[in-house]
Order: C-alpha cells, then structure tokens, then sequence
C-alpha cells in the first residue's frame, strides 16, 4: 500500500491538495480530519475538527497493541475496539 500524508496547520490547503493528488494517482478514497471519503462520499468516519482534545482513529495492523502503546504515551485512550479479521473471515467471533 502506497501511503501520502499531508501535514500541517488547520487552514493551508491539505484537503484541498490531497483531493487532487488522490485525483492524479488513481487512488481509490482519502482518509481526511477522520473521514474515509471516496469520490464526494464520505464512506465511513467522525470528524474531529474543532474538537482540539479528542482525534478518533481506525488502524489495521497484525499488532494492536503496539498502536495502543504509542497512543497510550500520548494521552487516555477510551472506547476501543480490537477486532480479529482473520478469525471474521473463517465465520468466528472476532
């Protein structure tokens, strides 16, 4: 997987970049101020923006609990949900 990031303050243009190299590179949906946004649709997602203390994430990695940590030494993490997707795929709770 091929990953871009544009980072800076509130107000310099990143969506409005990030929507046009999503455009040029074919990529299939943008991930923006926590939105998962194919085309004009957002597919899935909370914004966050204007909340300064609160950032909502939604990761894949065959180690959460590394992701957990790092978040951990950031702040309180609350309302999280581990899910086993390969244990989904076989028809089991995950």
């Amino acid at each position: 997987m091929e990953v871009v990031a544009f980072v800076g303050p509130s107000g310099t243009g990143k969506s409005h970049h990030a929507i046009g190299v999503a455009f040029d590179n074919r990529c299939d949906a943008i991930i923006d101020d926590g939105l998962l946004i194919k085309g004009t649709k957002i597919l899935a997602g909370t914004s966050t923006v204007g909340d300064e203390e609160l950032i909502k994430i939604h990761f894949h990695t065959n180690e959460p609990w590394k992701v957990l940590e790092y978040c951990a030494s950031l702040g309180e993490i609350y309302d999280i949900v581990v899910e086993d997707m390969d244990r989904q795929s076989r028809g089991l709770h995950g």
